[in-house]
Protein backbone atom coordinates (compact mmCIF):
# COMPACT_ATOMS: atom_id res chain seq x y z
CA UNK A 1 0.00 0.00 0.00
CA UNK A 2 1.32 3.55 -1.04
CA UNK A 3 0.40 6.92 0.39
CA UNK A 4 0.29 10.00 -2.15
CA UNK A 5 2.06 13.24 -0.94
CA UNK A 6 0.45 16.75 -1.81
CA UNK A 7 3.38 17.09 -3.93
CA UNK A 8 2.45 14.21 -6.08
CA UNK A 9 5.11 11.78 -4.42
CA UNK A 10 4.25 8.14 -3.52
CA UNK A 11 5.87 6.72 -0.24
CA UNK A 12 5.79 3.18 0.36
CA UNK A 13 4.76 1.64 3.69
CA UNK A 14 8.22 0.63 4.52
CA UNK A 15 10.12 3.94 3.25
CA UNK A 16 7.59 5.64 5.91
CA UNK A 17 8.37 3.25 8.71
CA UNK A 18 12.37 4.30 7.95
CA UNK A 19 14.30 5.76 10.81
CA UNK A 20 17.63 6.68 11.20
CA UNK A 21 19.81 4.64 12.84
CA UNK A 22 20.42 4.86 16.59
CA UNK A 23 23.59 6.75 17.11
CA UNK A 24 26.60 5.58 19.48
CA UNK A 25 28.41 8.27 22.04
CA UNK A 26 32.29 7.23 22.33
CA UNK A 27 33.81 7.74 25.49
CA UNK A 28 37.33 8.07 27.25
CA UNK A 29 37.43 6.50 30.75
CA UNK A 30 39.54 7.93 33.29
CA UNK A 31 42.74 5.90 34.39
CA UNK A 32 46.18 6.70 36.73
CA UNK A 33 48.48 5.58 34.99
CA UNK A 34 47.95 6.32 30.78
CA UNK A 35 49.66 9.65 30.40
CA UNK A 36 48.05 12.76 29.35
CA UNK A 37 50.11 13.63 26.41
CA UNK A 38 48.82 10.00 25.15
CA UNK A 39 45.31 10.70 25.58
CA UNK A 40 45.50 14.42 23.83
CA UNK A 41 47.25 12.41 20.78
CA UNK A 42 44.73 9.46 20.90
CA UNK A 43 41.89 11.98 20.56
CA UNK A 44 43.74 13.65 17.76
CA UNK A 45 44.56 10.66 15.89
CA UNK A 46 41.24 8.58 15.96
CA UNK A 47 38.36 11.50 16.68
CA UNK A 48 40.12 13.97 13.72
CA UNK A 49 40.28 16.74 16.97
CA UNK A 50 42.68 20.08 16.85
CA UNK A 51 45.16 19.89 19.46
CA UNK A 52 43.25 22.40 21.90
CA UNK A 53 39.75 20.75 21.61
CA UNK A 54 41.95 17.39 22.09
CA UNK A 55 42.86 18.64 25.21
CA UNK A 56 39.90 19.90 26.47
CA UNK A 57 38.19 16.80 25.99
CA UNK A 58 41.76 15.01 28.35
CA UNK A 59 40.90 17.56 30.83
CA UNK A 60 36.97 16.33 30.90
CA UNK A 61 38.55 12.74 31.27
CA UNK A 62 41.00 13.93 33.86
CA UNK A 63 38.77 15.79 35.86
CA UNK A 64 35.50 13.82 35.60
CA UNK A 65 36.27 9.99 34.96
CA UNK A 66 35.14 10.32 31.47
CA UNK A 67 35.21 11.87 28.02
CA UNK A 68 33.03 12.15 24.97
CA UNK A 69 35.13 12.11 21.58
CA UNK A 70 32.26 11.65 19.25
CA UNK A 71 29.11 10.61 18.29
CA UNK A 72 28.89 8.02 15.49
CA UNK A 73 26.65 4.65 13.72
CA UNK A 74 27.20 1.45 15.58
CA UNK A 75 29.60 0.25 13.23
CA UNK A 76 31.77 3.08 13.43
CA UNK A 77 31.84 3.68 16.96
CA UNK A 78 32.68 0.04 17.23
CA UNK A 79 35.85 0.06 15.06
CA UNK A 80 36.99 3.43 16.77
CA UNK A 81 36.88 2.03 20.29
CA UNK A 82 38.94 -1.13 18.92
CA UNK A 83 40.99 0.88 17.10
CA UNK A 84 41.93 3.26 20.26
CA UNK A 85 41.95 0.03 22.91
CA UNK A 86 44.36 -1.87 20.51
CA UNK A 87 46.44 1.20 19.83
CA UNK A 88 46.74 1.95 24.06
CA UNK A 89 47.57 -1.68 24.47
CA UNK A 90 50.61 -1.92 22.09
CA UNK A 91 51.52 1.02 23.91
CA UNK A 92 51.69 -0.28 27.55
CA UNK A 93 48.90 1.84 28.46
CA UNK A 94 45.37 0.59 30.10
CA UNK A 95 43.07 3.54 28.66
CA UNK A 96 40.06 1.97 28.15
CA UNK A 97 37.28 3.07 25.15
CA UNK A 98 33.95 2.44 25.23
CA UNK A 99 30.74 3.22 23.31
CA UNK A 100 26.99 4.18 24.65
CA UNK A 101 23.81 4.48 22.63
CA UNK A 102 23.06 8.36 22.57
Amino acid sequence: MATKHEDGTVATRQEQKLKPPPMYQVFLLNDDFTPMEFVVAVIQEYFSKDRETATQIMLKVHREGKGMCGVFSKDIASTKVELVLTHARKAGHPLQCVMEEA
